[in-house]
């Protein structure tokens, strides 16, 4: 068996490398606010409508 030379790429400079990087900032998207938002809502209706009721049956009469 030969063994082969693995493939490389032809050199480049800095600047033809950064001709396909778009850097956008630091910004988070409105969709993944949104999606943080509904968690939050969803983690505080959970604890007020199911948490806090079963935490007060199960300290006045324990299993």
């Amino acid at each position: 068996m030969s063994q082969h030379e693995p493939p490389t790429a032809p050199p480049t400079t800095p600047e033809e490398e950064a001709r396909y990087h778009d850097y956008r900032g630091s910004a988070i998207p409105w969709y993944v606010r949104l999606l943080w938002l509904g968690f939050w809502i969803l983690a505080i209706y959970y604890v007020v409508g199911y948490l806090i009721p079963q935490m007060q049956v199960e300290l006045i009469k324990p299993p």
